[in-house]
């Protein structure tokens, strides 16, 4: 019997499903990161217009309740008052200057709330021989968003002196602070004695053209591929004519 002319076997409504429900999902995926790029691109500008700004003061309590990552992170702060240094806080780190400590120190601010204040990296071996300045200081750092929880399946332990992440609200209680801001500091260089500040590394990851490009491939490989198998679809049709 002719297959001349015949409509195409189910194998074809078939594929033409799934490769339509791919394609749909590919294309929105790829859109999607179309939209995450230009999200990271214009984040990427605010963070880098804040970070090398003139330094502000510190936002004070009425304004705590609408700090974000988005809209505050990596400000520069300059902060005046004075740090309690018996309520320092040794927070592990690896830094370019190799594995040791952060050391994070209440600074009672000349407004009256405290802030954490990272003011460097010190080694193991420095962790209790650095620097611990008394009287009225000056610092000037970035605005960092707390790190709740600890590090990479490690988890903070106040009871043991262990911390693996800058965890203000933990690190407020263990402490027995009050009147403290919900973010921390990351104290600018200043000298060459420990803690050495100004490690902080500002930089987001943007994959996203990739990531874009890639899902916009495989919609396209997705209809190639379809337009194959109906091509070859025909040559066995016409085969059995």
């Amino acid at each position: 019997m002719s297959t001349r002319g015949a409509r195409p076997g189910p194998a074809v409504y078939v594929a033409g499903l799934v490769a339509l429900l791919l394609f749909a999902g590919f294309m929105a995926l790829g859109i999607w990161q179309v939209e995450r790029r230009a999200w990271k691109l214009h984040l990427i500008e605010q963070v880098a217009a804040r970070a090398h700004a003139a330094p502000v003061a510190p936002p004070g309590p009425a304004s705590w309740g609408a700090i974000t990552a988005t809209t505050d992170a990596y400000r520069r702060i300059r902060l005046d008052g004075t740090l309690d240094n018996t309520r320092e806080t040794l927070v592990r780190a690896a830094t370019a200057l190799g594995s040791g400590y952060w050391v994070v120190t209440p600074l009672r601010t000349a407004q009256g709330f405290t802030v954490l204040v990272n003011r460097g990296y010190v080694s193991p071996e420095q962790r209790t021989a650095h620097t611990k300045p008394t009287g009225p200081v000056t610092i000037t750092g970035y605005l960092r968003i707390t790190e709740p929880g600890g590090g990479f399946l490690r988890h903070n332990d106040p009871v043991t002196g262990k911390w693996y992440s800058r965890d203000v609200a933990e690190i407020t209680k263990a402490r027995g602070l009050s009147n403290v801001a919900p973010y921390f500091v990351d104290a600018d260089k200043s000298g060459t004695a420990a803690p050495v500040g100004g490690l902080t590394i500002i930089a987001f990851p943007n994959n996203h053209l990739v990531y874009m490009l890639t899902w916009f491939a495989l919609a396209a490989m997705t209809i190639g591929a379809f337009v194959v198998f109906v091509r070859q679809d025909a040559r066995k049709r016409r085969g059995a004519e």
